[in-house]
């Protein structure tokens, strides 16, 4: 046991990343020495990052305390606490069941561990944090909440209200960002959509990112996670314009028959999110659309679930993931629907359409080899460099596998030319100079 050693221990979404981030940075700046997911803990100190979306990820945060938990008890760490949406969502019931840790934190009240330490929140800091990520990309969270109140979602009772940060603040950390090194940023928020409606009564995205754009130093913003509903199509014309603004779109749809979008309260219908699709496309042509689907949803019927399919295979998109419902606790559908469908059938229907899904990614993919590709290296391993495109966001997409014939610098971009590809790899190598 390291005595002034945090070990911070981040599950779930990028957002819950920059959280641990922005701690850390307040660590640091009171004397502490810190840790981003150790192989294994050494700290005096461990705070868990927990996730509470859904019941597998919940799963995950409860095992990860209580194994951290027998771990206090033996000795091996001093101080055991958890921060982060699980926290907000169970608080309650946390505290009684796992009286191992010395506190519960919410999602937004971290800053109180600062204090319950004895030690000091540094406001002057607070746009400051430390990168988890290669030094060459970073997390940029734009909005904290979530206004929608879909049927299946627990995101807005753990995180509240839509709250967009200003745009200067977020300019602000940009050339903090940029200052240290970092070229790519990965912009979030729950709905990316909502944006400034909140702050400055209008749709403000495209303002946003052309402003973030215009920062020397940035070299890719890639957008995560659009909303179908009342999309800002002005920003369709920044992606089309700006160079550094990738041809790339993050948009959870979770469905197409109107059915299911009634049921999931999502706000649009199968004719828009068809017209959305269409414009996107003819405006930023080659842009690269992701989207999350959902089967097993209460009510989806075989009907409903072969318009997905149709759906599917009619679009094409070049990067999609799925996962079954679950039956959420104080959601629209825990309260007023029943999870009727059987696991085996949510699993079927998901198994399916994946498959579907590999085939046209292997298409898409096949289609791009002889091509020249723009490509930034993350990192090296044994048999190759390992980088990824404007059309890859890090962690969820496909990357390119870059062959050993030259020396390769990471957080450089090189132009590499596509080789072989299968579905979820591209193989390059470097152009020659």
């Amino acid at each position: 046991m390291k005595k002034n050693k945090v070990d911070i221990i981040t599950l779930g979404c990028s957002k819950n990343l920059v959280d641990s981030e922005q701690l850390m940075r307040q660590f640091v700046a009171n004397g502490y020495t810190v840790a981003h997911d150790p192989e294994k803990v050494s700290g005096e100190i461990v705070v868990v990052n927990t996730c509470g979306f859904i019941g597998d990820a919940q799963e995950e945060s409860i095992n990860m305390i209580l194994e951290l938990g027998e771990a206090k008890k033996k000795g091996f760490i001093s101080k055991l606490y958890v921060m982060g949406c699980l926290s907000e969502r169970f608080l309650g019931e946390l505290e009684t069941e796992i009286p191992e840790v010395d506190k519960f934190y919410g999602k937004f009240s971290w800053k109180d561990l600062l204090l319950d330490l004895g030690k000091s929140y540094h406001k002057d800091i607070a746009a400051d944090r430390v990168l988890t990520t290669p030094p060459h990309y970073a997390y940029l969270k734009i909005a904290e909440g979530c206004n929608r109140m879909c049927s299946y979602c627990s995101i807005p009772i753990m995180t509240g209200q839509y709250q967009s940060r200003l745009i200067e603040d977020i300019e602000t950390e940009v050339r903090l960002l940029v200052a240290k090194g970092v070229k790519e940023y990965q912009m979030i928020a729950q709905d990316l959509t909502y944006y400034g409606l909140d702050c400055y009564k209008r749709l403000a995205l495209p303002e946003l990112v052309e402003r973030i754009s215009d920062i020397e130093g940035v070299e890719w913003i890639r957008l995560h996670y659009a909303y179908p509903a009342r999309f800002p199509y002005d920003l369709l014309r920044v992606m089309r314009e700006r160079e550094n603004v990738c041809n790339y779109m993050d948009i959870a749809l979770q469905h197409i028959s109107d059915h299911m979008l009634k049921q999931m309260r999502r706000n649009s219908t199968k004719a828009e999110t068809y017209e959305l699709l269409r414009r996107m496309r003819e405006e930023v042509p080659g842009i690269h659309l992701r989207t999350t689907l959902m089967v097993g949803h209460p009510g989806e019927t075989n009907e409903d679930f072969e318009q997905l399919v149709d759906f599917v295979r009619g679009i094409r998109f070049e990067r999609m993931g799925a996962f079954t419902y679950s039956h959420e606790k104080g959601t629209y559908s825990y309260k007023h629907y029943k999870d009727e469908i059987e696991q085996d059938i949510k699993q079927d229907r998901l198994d399916y359409i994946m498959r579907i899904q590999e085939q046209i990614s292997t298409e898409i993919n096949e289609q791009k080899i002889g091509k020249i590709q723009k490509v930034i290296v993350d990192r090296e391993e044994k048999d190759f460099y390992i980088g990824r495109t404007e059309y890859d966001s890090p962690e969820i997409d496909p990357e390119v596998l870059i062959s050993k014939e030259k020396t390769l610098n990471m957080g450089t971009f090189y132009n590499v030319k596509i080789d072989n590809a299968d579905a979820f790899d591209l193989y390059g190598s470097t152009m020659k100079s």
